[in-house]
């Protein structure tokens, strides 16, 4: 195995308790207008006026824009937008779950280089380096704080749309887990959820011929040495936080180690990519209106079967990762026994078993299969080969909840 890796970082990435106060020195380093992207919720709270405050007594003006909605309709980065600019902004800062930093992103992408966010659509869309940018999340998931895309949603499309570019990865991302002890339980799951998808998925990539030129060739490389490290670390945070801070989110060893390990699933799939989980997510969750992490969860247990003939060996680590009890097992088994920990951990924290549950109709299973396939930075990461033939065979499986057919499927196979 070649030992190629690459890693895509902010320039500066703080994580600990507390270190939200080490936001105005980076700010006042950077520029002296800052927009700050928000919502509405966390702009009334107590922590964030401290924040805002630090930044003033730094020389630093702000403009808060707290209009910020969850799925990141276009209309609302065209409002931060037309903010910023009326406001002079130098500096962009961004402040809570994926759909503000998400925001804060294609803002200062706007602020920078003008135009229409549906000019930057794809990969290796951004010209040049956007406007210095601050993220901080206020939630365990989605890792945007760390990673080269924004994802939006375009009413001309008919699933989300993404902006992948290293040049979106902002300058400096702190990471304070005391700034999502007030997450929901709800929402803790579902975040979480999400962000051992992104861990599960880069670890189990297609791994790509490491030519001279991959890396301007593809956003997202494929499995590779550095994306493996933190994908192993996010998994074993997550695996041993996500129940306990669903049941107790005073738990502040477990609130510090699910952010931490959606920050590291960040740093994996940042440079390694997802894959067919996230692919049929974008039509399911356009569809059903249902949140990203948990359509992505539901989907996670059965790409891993659906995968298994081509990264058994790396199913047997992710359950080592999550602490799974594999001693004395064939890899058929080890893999066997991760997917089941996968499936269980989500079930005990309220992810439905399968997309029918999330509202999907048989019906529309012909056409979240299209849709799918149209992720093509997503199906061309997958290990297994993906064609209409084989997920139709994916989702129907997701749909009927029959994971045992994709398991007995699997073993088919592998014999002959």
């Amino acid at each position: 195995m070649s030992l190629f890796g690459t890693l895509r970082t902010p320039r500066n990435l703080v994580f600990g308790a507390g270190q939200r106060a080490a936001l105005a020195a980076y700010a006042a380093s950077l520029g002296q207008k800052a927009l700050v992207v928000t919502d509405a919720r966390l702009s009334g709270e107590g922590d964030f006026r401290v924040l805002m405050d630090a930044l003033g007594k730094a020389g630093v003006e702000a403009k808060v824009f707290d209009e910020t909605i969850a799925e990141l309709p276009l209309e609302c980065i065209a409002s931060a937008f037309d903010a910023g600019r009326a406001f002079g902004a130098d500096l962009v800062i961004g402040i809570g779950g994926g759909s503000c930093l998400d925001a804060a992103k294609v803002a200062s992408l706007l602020l920078a280089h003008g135009g229409r966010a549906s000019d930057y659509y794809g990969e290796f869309k951004v010209p040049g380096p956007v406007l210095p940018l601050i993220l901080l999340p206020t939630t365990s998931g989605t890792g945007s704080e760390v990673t080269p895309v924004a994802v939006i949603t375009d009413p001309d499309r008919a699933v989300k749309v993404g902006i992948a570019s290293p040049h979106l990865i902002c300058h400096t991302a702190i990471c304070d887990p005391e700034l999502t002890y007030s997450c929901p339980p709800g929402l803790t799951a579902v975040s979480g959820a999400d962000a051992l998808t992104h861990a599960i998925e880069a670890f189990t990539t297609t791994r790509r011929r490491p030519t001279a030129g991959i890396v301007h060739e593809h956003v997202f490389l494929g499995k590779n040495a550095l994306s493996d490290h933190y994908a192993l670390m996010a998994i074993s945070h997550i695996a041993a936080s996500l129940k306990r801070a669903c049941d107790n989110g005073n738990d502040t060893e477990a609130r510090e180690r699910l952010m931490l390990g959606a920050t590291t699933a960040g740093l994996a799939f940042g440079t390694a990519g997802t894959a067919a989980a996230h692919a049929v997510q974008y039509p399911v969750g356009a569809m059903t209106h249902t949140a990203h992490g948990a359509g992505v969860a539901v989907m996670m247990p059965y790409v891993m079967e659906f995968n298994r003939d081509h990264c058994e060996t790396e199913l047997g680590q992710i359950g080592e990762a999550m602490g799974v009890d594999l001693g004395g097992r064939s890899p058929q088994q080890r893999a066997d026994a991760t997917i089941d920990a996968v499936a269980d951990l989500f079930a005990s924290i309220g992810i439905p078993k399968t997309i029918a549950d999330l509202g999907v109709a048989e019906s529309q299973l012909p056409q979240v299969v299209e849709q799918a396939l149209g992720s093509v930075r997503l199906v061309k990461n997958n290990p297994r080969p993906l064609d209409q033939a084989s997920m139709a065979i994916l989702v129907e499986a997701a749909f009927r909840g029959d994971r045992g057919r994709l398991r007995a499927s699997a073993l088919t196979r592998k014999a002959s």
